[in-house]
């Protein structure tokens, strides 16, 4: 009895050891290796070299428009997101479900597809690009393009962290904050916001990193050109295409960095509003 009962217990102790071996040489051939690999690549040639890359004029603009897209997107989509969230969870309303389902859209929709939509919205063949075009409007590769693609890939976060809270707090602390005499903005500040803090600032980071990684929907409304529509993603792939392989490298390893600090921050945002406790349970 003792034998046969050991044998299944053997069995059990390495499936596990296996199966995060295989987790771990996964990550090493999809992440880490190529991660590290960028960082060998842009630092070849010592420091000098990679610094006096990221001051090429196309990479500081590329940067500086990366960061106009984040500071544009971020506080759009998060007013939104509020009041898409507040609006979903303490109002009743027909087609709800329809409106939710509309936040969801760039989850599902390819980044590509989305870029293609502004052009077809926003084109000179589109539904609005005769009156842009009598009234001398550019949307397309131009900045208000790019705007809106980083706006509607990045758009569903901040709607989609705070919503859950919001459900989950329910009404009774705002209808007491009522009951006492406050106003609308005063329950919203006092009561809402400090119950939401944490998911909202979890929203606006993933927003954020969204923002400013996006390639594919840019790629499509911006034309891609150095130094005028071309944001720190685009950047790297022409600097690459162009054989400028340590140029292309070293604004990688600034984007590597940004997303490290992204989940070093959303790793203490997920510990603060007990992200992680949720999702495991």
């Amino acid at each position: 009895m003792t034998k046969n009962n050991s044998q299944p217990n053997q069995q059990k102790s390495w499936v596990p050891k296996l199966l995060i071996a295989i987790a771990l040489i996964y990550l090493a051939l999809v992440i880490y290796i190529p991660t590290v690999n960028v960082f060998v690549q842009a630092f070849r040639k010592g420091v000098a070299p990679f610094f006096a890359n990221l001051t090429e004029p196309n990479f500081l603009h590329a940067a500086w428009l990366t960061l106009v897209l984040a500071l544009i997107a971020v506080p759009v989509n998060t007013i939104f997101g509020l009041c898409a969230a507040w609006a979903l969870t303490r109002k009743n309303f027909r087609g709800k479900a329809f409106v939710l389902s509309i936040i969801d859209l760039p989850f599902s929709i390819s980044p590509v597809v989305a870029g293609l939509m502004i052009v077809l919205l926003y084109g000179r063949n589109g539904w609005f690009g005769s009156w842009l075009i009598e009234h001398d409007i550019k949307i397309l590769f131009a900045l208000p393009g790019i705007v809106l693609a980083s706006a509607f890939v990045s758009m569903p976060f901040v709607a989609r962290e705070v919503i859950p809270i919001l459900d989950e707090i329910g009404k009774e602390q705002e209808e007491a904050a009522q009951t006492l005499g406050a106003n609308g903005w005063q329950i919203f500040w006092r009561v809402t916001v400090p119950n939401i803090r944490w998911g909202l600032l979890y929203g606006i980071l993933l927003t954020n990193a969204r923002a400013m990684g996006e390639f594919g929907a840019v790629s499509v409304v911006s034309g891609n050109i150095g130094g005028e529509t071309q944001s720190l993603p685009l950047f790297i792939e022409d600097a690459y295409k162009q054989y400028q392989t340590e140029t292309a490298f070293s604004a990688a390893v600034i984007l590597a960095m940004l997303a490290l600090v992204t989940l070093v921050l959303k790793e203490i945002l997920e510990q603060k509003s007990g992200h992680s406790t949720k999702k495991v349970s």
